[in-house]
């Protein structure tokens, strides 16, 4: 297994593919419809645009096994050192340490481009997810109870952040 850089040409249909499990059968992702290949031009352009990379795991013929990647948490400029991440794994690849390898390059890279703070959004019911996060150094920052209705019930979306010691010199505006 090694970390590669995502790209649409290589990886797009493995991500879409990731995603799209992931609604259709979890509450990873509070959507409903899965997505069509076409929306992922958009998703790697916006990813660019940004600076955000996308960060993916491959196994040694090039399958990919599960990616992460962050983007903006919130559109105002003060929020500019925050982002907000995810990480997925292919369904036949969780429990392998898959999760923890990805996001530690994750907060390299967000230590690397001066970001402050990681976010991220779990459903409450996810504990794989929680326990990754609490290992890697997050704190439980709140709860948004009944945020999402999926498969019919109430979803409470519980939101962890690891603050980083990064930038050196932050500035306003």
């Amino acid at each position: 297994m090694h970390l590669v850089t995502c790209t649409h040409d290589r990886h797009a249909q493995a991500i879409l593919d990731i995603f799209n499990e992931a609604i259709l059968n979890s509450t990873a992702l509070y959507d409903y419809t899965p997505r069509p290949l076409e929306s992922m031009a958009d998703w790697f352009q916006q990813k660019a645009a940004a600076r955000c990379p996308v960060i993916g795991v491959e196994d040694d013929d090039g399958t990919l096994l599960g990616f992460a990647s962050y983007g903006q948490f919130r559109v105002r400029p003060a929020y500019k050192y925050t982002v907000e991440h995810s990480v997925y794994i292919h369904r036949d690849h969780r429990g392998r340490g898959l999760g923890p390898l990805l996001m530690r390059r994750l907060i390299e890279e967000a230590m690397a481009q001066g970001y402050h703070v990681l976010v991220g959004g779990i459903d409450a019911s996810n504990a794989a997810s929680i326990r990754l996060h609490e290992r890697l150094g997050f704190t439980h920052s709140g709860t948004i109870q009944q945020a999402g209705f999926k498969f019919g019930r109430w979803l409470d979306l519980t939101f962890y952040q690891l603050i980083l010691s990064t930038p050196r010199d932050p500035r306003d505006g």
